[in-house]
């Protein structure tokens, strides 16, 4: 059987696309489209589709730029119950499901304890306090409190028992935002997942895209919508756990086949 090659390294791609936008600031981007809560749509699209999206973004949009940089290192943690509360409850489509992560910006952004809640109408509401004197990897007693209360007064949920957790991810991320204000993309490539005792790479010419929007139809999601590319329901979170515990996965399936062909663990 012929072994199954890559195409360039979209993170390369996407450093060349950043190079040559104009710049904003974190803070013109929070100022002008926070979009804290917002409609999400994500696409999986290889380096040559990327090429082409941004070739037809034009100068319509700026890159984010913090300290000099255009392109950034994420990490995150994902916490969830013994039983993955929070993976089940996606994988069922649940109307109030939540995940519950840190995220260090590791190129000089923070750490942030985030909880992402399923709105109305397929819309995403992430609520989210400074975690720098904290672990990443641990929830500690006024985090917990801060999970409660959000689950509590938006979800009218109790926060699960015992939280822990479950899976890290590391990202590069190259940030498109609209100069009208009204949306931003973010582009994600170079994924490593991991639970303590495995670790695996998705694709490298491959990018996670995320369009981020009020009302869902941004001018990314009309010109990938006209190369013929479709939004694809999935998490980073919900591929690394199925991929690297092996649990039922069926709704992401073309997605793990694409994304992580090989699904090599070391």
């Amino acid at each position: 059987m012929t072994a199954r090659t890559e195409g360039p390294a979209a993170g390369v791609l996407l450093a060349g696309v950043a190079s040559v936008l104009p710049p904003i600031t974190l803070e013109e981007v929070t100022a002008a489209c926070g979009l804290m809560t917002r409609v999400d749509r994500k696409y999986l699209v290889s380096a040559s589709t990327m090429a082409r999206l941004a070739a037809e973004l034009g100068d319509g949009f700026a890159v984010l730029r913090i300290g000099g940089r255009r392109q950034f290192r994420y990490t995150s943690t994902y916490f969830d119950t013994p039983d993955l509360l929070t993976f089940r409850q996606h994988r069922q489509d649940r109307r109030r499901r939540f995940k519950i992560r840190t995220r260090t910006y590791l190129d000089g952004g923070g750490r942030w304890l985030e909880v992402k809640l399923a709105g109305a109408g397929g819309s995403t509401d992430k609520h989210r306090i400074p975690y720098d004197a904290s672990p990443a990897d641990a929830l500690t007693r006024e985090a917990l409190d801060y999970v409660a209360d959000t689950l509590a007064g938006n979800l009218r949920l109790a926060r699960p028992p015992s939280l822990g957790p479950v899976l890290s991810t590391d990202y590069s991320r190259v940030t498109l935002v609209d100069r009208s204000g009204s949306a931003r993309l973010t582009c994600d490539t170079g994924l490593v997942c991991g639970d303590g005792r495995r670790t695996l790479a998705a694709r490298r010419d491959r990018v996670l895209l995320e369009s981020k929007s009020a009302d869902g139809s941004a001018t990314a999601d009309r010109i990938l919508r006209r190369l013929g590319v479709r939004p694809v329901s999935v998490s980073k979170y919900c591929l690394g756990v199925a991929a690297l515990h092996g649990v039922t996965a069926n709704r992401w399936q073309p997605v793990l086949r694409h994304y992580f062909p090989a699904r090599h663990r070391s």
